[in-house]
């Protein structure tokens, strides 16, 4: 006969029982129940000497799994071209990674801080990008008309020269450089996909526009002056006359 009785000091939570008689009788299931609980008191004791209730966290140093979704059609980001970004993310936090065909990603690590690093750097390559939030970003890409900044997951988002501060500004190099760290918010993700970012409203960024640095100078242009002749008002050649 094989009879486990699992319980806390409260009481029997599970009992698993293997037998080969055709039988039991009521005294040797009593007897065995009795002598069950007395063992079951006897190791509680002995563990709550060592610890006397559950820890609230993880030792770090305990092996662990955390596991969470991502859309199917991002897996391929995640492992990358070869392997080639989900190799980074396992030599440089130190873990194991599993994908399975359904979007459940499993980490698995033996320091919590690292596992953790891994489990964000892939929620950060997967993040759906939305109207409203705010990133702190550093500037990657200056152009005519804007600059770029980096924001989480590799990818960058552009802010429009007329984003950058409350006054007007004449060129984008004029304000910011390679490597300014500015923050931005998302004004939107357009049909392409493509981010667009304005520094307007942000308090962080008020160091920036203290002494309205890069602000255009000129006059602004009257639509209606004509290239030639800024007294005379341009005509439609075409309009009846």
């Amino acid at each position: 006969m094989d009879f486990k009785i699992a319980g806390t000091a409260d009481g029997i939570t599970a009992i698993q029982l293997d037998t080969k008689t055709e039988g039991l009788t009521m005294e040797i299931v009593q007897k065995t129940l009795s002598q069950g609980k007395e063992a079951r008191m006897q190791i509680l004791g002995v563990m709550a000497s060592a610890i006397s209730e559950p820890r609230a966290e993880l030792s770090a140093y305990a092996p662990r799994i955390t596991s969470f979704y991502i859309a199917v059609d991002r897996i391929r980001e995640v492992i990358g071209t070869g392997g080639k970004v989900i190799n980074e993310i396992i030599a440089a936090c130190e873990v194991s990674i599993d994908i399975e065909d359904d979007g459940l990603v499993m980490v698995c690590g033996v320091d919590a801080e690292k596992t953790k690093k891994a489990v964000d750097w892939i929620k950060s390559i997967v993040h759906e990008f939305k109207a409203g939030e705010v990133f702190v970003g550093k500037v990657v890409r200056m152009l005519d008309f804007g600059a770029f900044v980096s924001l989480v997951g590799g990818k960058d988002g552009m802010v429009h020269v007329s984003e950058m501060a409350p006054y007007r500004i004449g060129k984008p190099d004029q304000f910011l450089a390679i490597g300014d760290t500015v923050t931005v918010r998302v004004k939107e993700v357009d049909d392409q996909g493509r981010i667009n970012l304005t520094m307007k409203g942000q308090v962080e960024n008020e160091a920036l526009w203290k002494d309205e640095k890069g602000k255009d100078s000129r006059p602004p242009m009257n639509r209606f002056a004509d290239k030639a002749d800024g007294d005379k008002p341009r005509f439609n050649k075409f309009a009846k006359r």
